[in-house]
């Protein structure tokens, strides 16, 4: 089978990134073949099947020229137009099968999509597709409503840390930072509206005053890098937070485990991976509820600030204990390389 992916190749490595390797390296390790075309701003030198088109012209070509089997597109957060183009120009390669993933958990829960229905563009489009799969069951309940046959949807959790390899240290300034503090709360996330990233930094004002050494460390990049940095330096205890940017995943990974706490504050969320990865890592995770966050978590309401900091504290005071947990296998990859074989003996809608 020859399988093309369309979405975020890292660096950085968010969730979606991580999911789409995770696919590809099943795929290859199965005797298929797997590329991917990046289509975000982050570029790199093109490379084992890895291609970084110039635009849109440049890669609808190469869809056509490369003649794939399967089409899969990932795409993370709100659908604009441009990504909604994109989606329309999956699905018209005529000798491929169209298989996209939206990894927005929170998606559904959006304005712009509660006043969507079956006459909508997006409806259109996402019935062009052989296979869609959603992270949650609100996603499939939308996927529904807008008409797509419950025989062309799957609902699959995306791939976890079962297949990433830990660092053995950390990289500066990551390393001093730990050095520096007896308790490091660790957040990773996108720098986006969404993951309330100044909720944490305001929380750590309370935090402080009980435990005077205690830092945050805040992996991750976004639109709101610049601002956040200044309000940091404008804090009276900036010392004792760190704004990391992006960082190799293997080093995020062991940023995590020798973490004190893992942050997930989000005003809305899919399955996050680093939850996941800090479970497995035996790490202790404060996140907003979301209505499906594994087991084994302390779960507070979202936008609350006396929450999250009493969630804190009291995590903190019990320490750092290993969770049981039982680490996530590839049943996922397997149900997507089903659904490529199941696409592939559908027609075209």
């Amino acid at each position: 089978m020859k399988v093309v992916q369309l979405g975020p190749y890292p660096p950085p490595h968010g969730g979606v990134q991580i999911n789409l390797v995770a696919v590809r390296d099943y795929l290859r390790e199965h005797g298929h073949s797997c590329a991917v075309i990046n289509i975000t701003r982050h570029r790199k030198q093109e490379a084992g099947e890895v291609y970084y088109p110039k635009n849109a012209v440049e890669l609808i070509w190469h869809l056509f020229r490369k003649r794939y089997d399967i089409v899969h597109l990932h795409v993370g957060g709100r659908i604009p137009l441009r990504v909604l183009a994109l989606a329309f120009s999956a699905t018209a390669v005529p000798w491929a099968k169209a298989i996209l993933t939206l990894h927005s958990g929170g998606y559904p829960s959006f304005q712009e999509a509660r006043q969507l229905n079956r006459r909508s563009l997006l409806a259109f489009t996402l019935r062009r597709f052989d296979g869609v799969i959603g992270v949650n069951r609100e996603m499939m309940d939308f996927f529904w409503r807008l008409g797509v046959s419950k025989s062309r949807t799957r609902l699959i959790q995306p791939q976890s840390v079962a297949r990433t390899k830990m660092s053995d240290r950390l990289e500066e300034p990551l390393a001093s930072f730990f050095k520096q503090h007896d308790r490091v709360l660790v957040s990773v996330c996108g720098l986006e509206p969404e993951y309330d990233v100044e909720r944490q930094i305001e929380a750590m004002a309370h935090i402080l005053r009980i435990f005077p050494n205690s830092g945050l460390a805040i992996i991750g990049s976004g639109s709101l890098e610049a601002g956040l940095r200044r309000r940091i330096q404008a804090t009276p205890y900036h010392r004792h937070l760190l704004l990391c940017g992006d960082v190799a995943h293997d080093v995020t990974l062991r940023a995590i485990a020798e973490g004190d706490l893992l942050l997930r504050t989000t005003l809305y969320d899919g399955d996050a991976i680093s939850v996941r990865e800090a479970l497995y890592l035996g790490t202790p995770v404060i996140a907003t509820d979301n209505g499906m966050r594994p087991d084994g978590i302390d779960l507070i309401p979202i936008g609350d600030t006396g929450a999250l900091v009493e969630a804190i504290e009291r995590r903190l005071h019990l320490g750092k204990t290993q969770q049981p947990y039982v680490p996530p296998d590839d049943a996922n990859l397997v149900e997507v390389l089903e659904l490529y074989s199941q696409a592939r003996g559908l027609r075209s809608v």
